[in-house]
């Protein structure tokens, strides 16, 4: 049985953002549930689906949160998987704050954090760890990074038979 990866967001107001790791998740054909829970409103709920995520199916958490942003790790602190942190920009401090909450994570309770905003290259990394023991997912990746030098060979190729 494939592995499913959660993502979890704060608040539903994250869900633009959310969707690139929704959708690249997709894209490699990785089952995807998502929520909301909130890890000062809902704490209980977060933990206990944290706690259960292994037996429940899941190979990876993705969270994302805006200002304080302790969501991550408040999953990260119930559970072995990983867990991968989104800061989402939305407050007066641009994400800064959310970047810095979910980055500096005390030791043992490692969160994996990619850019302010950056929920693709969180689908991404998830599909990556799920990689490590599915061979299908593997070679989608690998296809993917092929294509991406693939595009910037051609973007060169005609810059330099380009006229300035």
């Amino acid at each position: 049985m494939k592995k499913k990866v959660a993502v979890i967001m704060g608040s539903d107001s994250d869900l633009p953002v959310v969707k690139g790791a929704i959708g690249t998740l997709k894209s490699f054909g990785i089952p995807v549930e998502v929520h909301v829970m909130s890890a000062h409103r809902t704490p209980e709920q977060a933990c206990a689906f944290a706690r259960d995520a292994r037996k429940n199916g899941f190979g990876a958490i993705i969270a994302a949160a805006g200002k304080a942003a302790h969501l991550a790790g408040v999953l990260a602190a119930h559970t072995a998987l990983p867990v991968i942190g989104i800061p989402i920009k939305s407050s007066t401090l641009d994400g800064l704050d959310a970047l810095l909450a979910t980055v500096q994570m005390p030791k043992g309770i490692p969160v994996a954090t990619v850019a302010i905003d950056g929920a693709d290259n969180a689908g991404i990394l998830a599909a990556q760890m799920l990689a490590l023991s599915d061979e299908e997912i593997a070679a989608q990746l690998d296809a993917m990074k092929e294509k991406m030098t693939q595009d910037v060979l051609a973007k060169d190729a005609a810059i330099q038979s380009a006229e300035f």
